[in-house]
Parts: structure tokens; C-alpha cells; sequence
């Protein structure tokens, strides 16, 4: 008797943990059953992937959604529609809205205003101040967690943790690995003189690299004194990959496609504001060091930091204009760009955006096109060639750095738990993310 599946993904080049191969993948109930030649089974629906490149979900794991309190530079819909069109299953969004991620409550609002509005699934990071390190043990343990995330510079307000002993206390207080925006506030007090009136230019001079280097070193000296783990975002400084490199029992590494992407200064001439995000988009010699950590395997996880600001408040003169840039629905295009060009390996893309994900930060049943995961997919044409513009972008803000930036590679189909929900540019299914599980809190 023939198999039967309610959804086979055929014909098209998987790329897994198997390697590279022809194959269908066959779901059932939301999960991958089989991997191989169905040829002789039947299904509900069957997706044609003939020609097109079959990846793991890929997964996002820093996006500010500004929900609640900022949404008319973004919300939970928004966003995530741009995910979906961006062949992005799974989002990990940060606490920096207004209120702030800080307790049960907000985390509990967030995951409510997500239900039956997010067209990906999601997890929400609660925020660490010197206020609520007492509780972080009990928040990050709640359902729709993924962890704490930590400013060390560049924030307002309560969010900030500046100190080496606020940070020890939030470190103290978890027990899963928590996720640093690492910038020595006290330097960058120092340097805010630097700023030169409407010159993009100096914003890499004000957040200099020694300012990220200084808190990274700060923050790894009392992750080791402690044993705890820790996910350093938004790397952008050479040094920085290095030093990391020897300490990877404790720190994880995040790397963004911005920053392996634009240079200065040619970024903040050519883009003004629409190129100042923090850490700063650093030159070429910064980026060299980024893409050695990428080749190295230093370097854990691929993170748009999806920042949108209205074009209004990004056209005032710096340092009036606002860090932060949107990024999750090219942060697909962009890096197949690259596995195009040559300076990444199509499987280190699949480690970055899927393995990475599961591998650090322990999601359950995602992150991985195996046969018990989630049906998470990501389809692919590595061989269309697209031109970036700000009409492509679903942010509420209306778009994106890489205006008039060609790409080759597109996602062309998001299947999240064997449902097919973006096809071809389109959202066929709206609403249906759920929250991500973590296997350190199933019972939580």
C-alpha cells in the first residue's frame, strides 16, 4: 500500500545534514516524516520543487518588531509578513518597546498580540536591568521565552546595564545562555562630542571598534568568573572575531548581512542615515575579519537586527537620525548573493540561519530539515536574479538599505509546520505563527 503524506515537497535539491542530493520530503501533521524517493507515495497537496533548492526553515534570531508602543515604524504583522516574504519560518524579537520586555505581563501581551496576527513563528527575548536580575531565573523559563538579552551600551532607560556589576548580577540570575549588545557605554559617553553635525561618516568615530572590543572583553571575563554562557550580537570589529574565537565554551557569535555587506565610508556617503545602525557599519578591514570568523566556523548564527525608523526621522541630520535599518526580508536574497559569488558555502548558510539557531540556543523540533522536526522549509531559486527596492518591502517604515541592490538567489516558497504560507511573493496564509518551544523549558 502506498504511502500518504498531507504535503510532499518533490523533486527538488535538499541541502541538510545528509549534504546536497535530489530528494522529496514527505510531512505529516506538521512534521518531516521522510526524506527520499516518494515517488510511489500520494499526498493531499504536492509542492513542485523541480529546479528550486530545498533548505531548512530559516530562522531570525534578533528582529525589533516595535510592538507595542512604536507601531508606526513596525509592528508583529508587519514584520513578520516581511519575514514570510523573506523565506523566514521562525523570528526571535527584542524587548526594546514601549513598555519595555521586562516582566511575565509584558511577555504575556507580546504572545497575545502575536496570536492570530503573526504570519511566522516567534519567541520574544525579556529584557535585563538592574531592576528585574532577581527574576530573570523564573522569566526565561516562561513559554514563548528565548532568553534575555542584555544592553551593555546604545539603549534607554532601564534597559541599560553598563556596569560590570549589573551585568554579573543578571548572569548570575539565568541559567540559559543570554544574548549582549556589547558596547562600553562609559566610552561611548566619551566619544559623543565626536559626532560631527549631519556627517554620517564619524558615526563609526563616535562607536568606535575599541568600544565594542572593551565591553566584549568585560563581558566574557565575567561569563568565564561565573561558567555561564552567553550570545554576543551584532559582531562588527576583527579583533572582536578573534578574541572570540578563544572562548567559545561560554560565547556564541552572531554576525548580520549589513555588516558583511556595506563598508564605510562609501555606506554612510552613499546612504546618510539610512546606513547608521549600532554597532556601526565599520570598513573593509573590520569586514575582512568578519568574514574570516564566517569561514572559520567562529561565527554561530546569521541575525538581520530588523531596526526599521520612518524615513522622516532617518532624514534628520546625524547625530539626530536613529541607529537601525530593516533586514529580515532581505536577509535571504542578500547572503545567496554571496554563497553566489563565492565568499560562503551554500551548507555554512544552512549552519548560520537553521543549525545555528537550534544548535545555541536548544529551539525544539526546529532548526533542522530531519525527519521528527517541524516541517520548517525554505525553498529557494539560487539562480533568480532580483533587484532590491524599497516598494518590495512589506515594513510599515517602506524601506531598505539595499535599494537598487541586485541579488542573485530568491526565496520563493516559507513552509512553516507543512503549511505553505509565502509562494511566490505572496502571503497564502496568514496568521498562523505559534510560539517557538525551547527543549530547556518544555516543562516550563
Amino acid at each position: 500500500m502506498p504511502q500518504t503524506f498531507d504535503l510532499i515537497v518533490k523533486g527538488g535539491e535538499v541541502v541538510n545534514h545528509a549534504g546536497r542530493g535530489l530528494a522529496d520530503v514527505g510531512v505529516r501533521d506538521g512534521k518531516i516524516v521522510e526524506i527520499g524517493d516518494l515517488s510511489q507515495a500520494s499526498a493531499g497537496k504536492v509542492f513542485d520543487a523541480k529546479g528550486l533548492t530545498v533548505l531548512p526553515g530559516v530562522i531570525d534570531t534578533q528582529v525589533h518588531f516595535r510592538e507595542p508602543g512604536l507601531e508606526w515604524k513596525e509592528d508583529l504583522e508587519s514584520g513578520s509578513r516581511g519575514a514570510v516574504l523573506g523565506g523566514v519560518v521562525a523570528v526571535f524579537e527584542m524587548p526594546n518597546t514601549e513598555p519595555t520586555t521586562t516582566d511575565a505581563d509584558a511577555l504575556a501581551d507580546k504572545l497575545a498580540r502575536a496570536k492570530g496576527r503573526m504570519h511566522c513563528d516567534h519567541a520574544f527575548y525579556v529584557g535585563g536591568t538592574h531592576e528585574n536580575a532577581q527574576f530573570l531565573g523564573e522569566l526565561e523559563r516562561l513559554p514563548g521565552c528565548c532568553g534575555v538579552k542584555v544592553f551593555m551600551g546604545a539603549s534607554t532607560g532601564t534597559l541599560l546595564v553598563q556596569d560590570d556589576e549589573g551585568v554579573e548580577q543578571v548572569l548570575r540570575h539565568v541559567n540559559r545562555r543570554a544574548a549582549f549588545h556589547s558596547e562600553d557605554e562609559y566610552r561611548l559617553a566619551e566619544r559623543r562630542p565626536l559626532a560631527r553635525t549631519g556627517d554620517w561618516t564619524s558615526h563609526e568615530e563616535v562607536r568606535d571598534a575599541a568600544s565594542a572590543l572593551e565591553s566584549t572583553h568585560r563581558l566574557v571575563r565575567i561569563a568565564k568568573a561565573l561558567g555561564k554562557r552567553i550570545h554576543v550580537l551584532h559582531v562588527t570589529t576583527a579583533e572582536e572575531m578573534t578574541f572570540l574565537s578563544g572562548h567559545k565554551d561560554v560565547a556564541s557569535v552572531e554576525v548580520t548581512p549589513q555588516h558583511l555587506t556595506l563598508t564605510a565610508p562609501e555606506a554612510y556617503e552613499r546612504l546618510k542615515g539610512y546606513a547608521q545602525m549600532n554597532p556601526p557599519i565599520r570598513n573593509a578591514y573590520h569586514q575582512a575579519g568578519l568574514w574570516h570568523g564566517v569561514a572559520a566556523g567562529v561565527a554561530d548564527v546569521l541575525g538581520s537586527d530588523h531596526s526599521p525608523h520612518t524615513k522622516e526621522e532617518k532624514a534628520r541630520p546625524y547625530p539626530a537620525s536613529p541607529s537601525g535599518m530593516p533586514g529580515v526580508q532581505t536577509l535571504v536574497p542578500l547572503m545567496l548573493t554571496h554563497v553566489a559569488e563565492g565568499r560562503l558555502s551554500l551548507e555554512r548558510f544552512v549552519d548560520l540561519t537553521s543549525h545555528g539557531a537550534n544548535r545555541i540556543f536548544g529551539m525544539a523540533d526546529k532548526g533542522r530539515l530531519a525527519v521528527g522536526y517541524d516541517a520548517d522549509i525554505t525553498i529557494v531559486d539560487l539562480k533568480a536574479r532580483r533587484t532590491l527596492t524599497h516598494e518590495m518591502m512589506a515594513n510599515r517604515a517602506g524601506w531598505t538599505a539595499f535599494d537598487g541592490f541586485e541579488v542573485t538567489g530568491w526565496p520563493k516558497a516559507t513552509i512553516i509546520r507543512g503549511e505553505v504560507v509565502m509562494r511566490d511573493d505572496e502571503v497564502v496564509a496568514e496568521g498562523r505563527g505559534e510560539p517557538v518551544r525551547f527543549a530547556e523549558t518544555l516543562a516550563g
